[in-house]
C-alpha cells in the first residue's frame, strides 16, 4: 500500500513538472505569435534603439517647450530614445558646452542642438563629430566660417528665415507710422546668428519708411526682465519713440509690461515667436504682431534628420521652414 502511494506521488510530481514546462513554452509561443518577435529579439531591439539628445537653450521660454513637444512626437513615431537637456537660461552657453561634453562621454548616437551662441559651441560639437556622433543644428545657426575653419562639416541646419520673419513683423508696425517717428529695435544675444538676422530684417523694414526719423538699437539678451529695464531706459531718454520691434516675444512681453505699468498706450510693439502669452497680448491690443516659426516642427525635424543621418539617408543641409505672421486679424 505504501509502495503504491509513493509511486502515485512521484507520478503526480512528474506530471506537474511537465505541465509547468509546457505552460512556460506555450507562454513564449503566445508572446511570439502576438508580437512577431521572440523575447531574445525584443531585447536586441531595445539594445538597438538610437539615443538622440535634444540640447536646447532653456525651458523658461515656452518656445522651447513647444520644440520639445515636436521632438517627443518624433520619439514616439520613430522609436528612438530621446534625451532632453537644457541650460538654466538662454545665456547659459557654458552650461550647454558642459552638456555636450557629458553627452560625448555617454556615447549618444546623435545630438540635435539649438545653440545659445553661434560660435562658442563649435569646438565641442567638432569633438562630438570626431567621436562619430551625428550633429544636427536647429533654431540658431552655427557660424559657417568658424565651422569650416575648425572642421565641423556636413551639419544639417533646420530653422526659419529669421531676417524675413523679422522684416514682416517690423513692417507690420512700420506701415502704421504716417508721421515723423523715432523707433527702437531690442535684439537678443548679439553673438547669436538668429539675433543678428532678426535685427537686420527689422532695420530693413524700418528704413523703408521715410517717416521714421531714427532707429535706436539695444540688446536685452532674449530676457523679459532685461527688456523691461531696456524699455524703461530707452523711453526715459527718447520719450518720442513710437514703435519697438522686439526680437522675441519674451522681450516683447517685458516691453509691454513696462508700457502697462507706466500707462503708455501710444507705442506700437512687434514680437517674434507666437507664444500663447503674446497671442493674448495681440487680442488685447497690447502687441500688434508676432511671428510663428513653428518650433514644434523644428524639434520634430531635428530628430528625424538625425535618425536619417544615422541610417545613411541623405538630408537637406539647409532646411528652411515657412514663418507665419500672427496678427489680430489672423487670430
Amino acid at each position: 500500500m505504501l509502495k503504491r502511494l509513493l509511486v502515485l506521488l512521484v507520478g503526480l510530481t512528474l506530471l506537474l513538472t511537465i505541465g509547468g514546462c509546457g505552460k512556460k513554452e506555450a507562454g513564449s509561443q503566445l508572446l511570439e505569435s502576438n508580437t512577431g518577435i521572440s523575447s531574445q529579439a525584443s531585447q536586441e531591439t531595445a539594445k538597438d534603439k538610437k539615443n538622440i539628445a535634444l540640447v536646447m537653450k532653456t525651458l523658461t521660454n515656452p518656445f522651447f517647450i513647444e520644440m520639445e513637444k515636436g521632438a517627443r512626437q518624433a520619439e514616439k513615431e520613430f522609436g528612438i530614445n530621446l534625451i532632453v537637456k537644457t541650460g538654466a537660461q538662454e545665456t547659459s552657453i557654458d552650461q550647454q558646452i558642459a552638456i555636450v561634453e557629458e553627452l560625448i562621454r555617454a556615447q549618444v548616437d546623435a545630438i540635435v542642438i539649438a545653440p545659445g551662441g553661434s560660435t562658442e559651441l563649435i569646438p565641442v560639437l567638432k569633438k562630438a563629430q570626431d567621436a562619430n556622433i551625428v550633429v544636427v543644428n536647429i533654431d540658431n545657426k552655427l557660424d559657417s566660417d568658424l565651422s569650416a575653419k575648425l572642421g565641423l562639416s556636413n551639419v544639417p541646419f533646420i530653422s526659419v528665415d529669421n531676417a524675413q520673419g523679422a522684416y514682416l513683423s517690423a513692417k507690420y508696425i512700420s506701415d502704421m507710422i504716417a508721421k515723423p517717428t523715432r523707433v527702437a529695435v531690442i535684439e537678443g544675444i548679439t553673438s547669436a546668428q538668429n539675433s543678428q538676422d532678426r535685427k537686420t530684417g527689422a532695420l530693413k523694414a524700418f528704413r523703408e519708411n521715410g517717416n521714421i526719423t531714427s532707429i535706436i538699437t539695444e540688446t536685452a539678451n532674449w530676457k523679459i526682465d532685461e527688456s523691461y529695464d531696456v524699455t524703461k531706459r530707452l523711453l526715459s531718454k527718447y520719450p518720442d519713440i513710437g514703435a519697438i520691434f522686439c526680437a522675441n516675444d519674451m522681450m516683447a512681453l517685458g516691453t509691454i509690461k513696462y508700457l502697462k505699468d507706466t500707462n503708455q498706450n501710444n507705442v506700437l510693439v512687434a514680437g517674434f515667436d507666437a507664444l500663447d502669452e503674446a497671442k493674448e497680448a495681440i487680442k488685447n491690443g497690447q502687441l500688434m504682431v508676432t511671428i510663428d516659426q513653428q518650433p514644434n516642427v523644428q524639434g520634430y525635424l531635428g530628430i528625424k534628420f538625425a535618425l536619417d543621418e544615422l541610417n545613411k539617408i541623405p538630408v537637406n543641409l539647409n532646411h528652411i521652414i515657412d514663418v507665419k505672421v500672427i496678427t489680430k486679424e489672423s487670430l
